[in-house]
């Protein structure tokens, strides 16, 4: 055995391999982008001129809705890891339904912030909104981003390419989609406590 084999072995071992890499380094940017964006709203906040509005209630619904998709999802995972493939289809399209679930609830708290005079721009608009668009906004456009990538792990599910010994694609799905969850829970609550 030579010294490259050992090391490529504590590599997978410890789950380091070159797409989780990556996708911790993603997630670790899109960390840092929203850190930005909430930074931004204490310090804006502070300076004055800032409407102070009630948000949609729309938004807890859409809170449970990502908490559920990100137990479908753990379940997928875990069934796969148990090679019972027909709970893993299950599992991806319940976590692919309640994805989509939750961006028809943005749309519709977008409609609700409007129907309360909470604009993203224009002459009516007020900075504390236009966070809120801007904050909701970001984060939906990463939940299509988890959404197709959830879309290209069920087709690797269908075509039997996931399975307890090819376990890589479904678990860099699952880390992304409970960071997706636990990153709107965090905004969620970072706008009730600073809205």
């Amino acid at each position: 055995m030579n010294p490259s084999d050992t090391l490529s072995e504590k590599e997978v071992g410890l789950g380091w391999h070159p797409k989780r890499v990556l996708l911790v380094l993603l997630i670790f940017s899109i960390v840092m982008m929203f850190a930005a964006f909430t930074s931004g709203y204490i310090v804006r906040r502070d300076e004055g001129n800032w409407r102070e509005f009630d948000l949609p209630a729309s938004l807890l619904f859409n809170s449970i809705i990502i908490a559920l998709s990100s137990a479908s999802m753990q379940w997928a995972y875990f069934s796969a890891r148990k090679n019972e493939i027909s709970r893993v289809k299950t599992g991806l399209g319940i976590t692919l339904a309640l994805g989509l679930a939750f961006l028809i609830g943005q749309y519709i708290s977008f409609g609700d912030l409007v129907a309360g005079n909470t604009y993203f721009g224009g002459a009516d608009a007020n900075p504390s909104g236009s966070f809120v668009y801007v904050l909701m906004g970001v984060h939906a456009f990463h939940l299509v981003t988890g959404l197709i990538f959830l879309a290209v792990v069920l087709k690797r599910v269908l075509n039997y390419q996931v399975h307890s010994r090819a376990m890589l694609s479904i678990g860099n799905a699952t880390l992304y989609w409970h960071f997706l969850g636990g990153l709107w829970l965090y905004l969620y609550l970072f706008l009730l406590l600073n809205h």
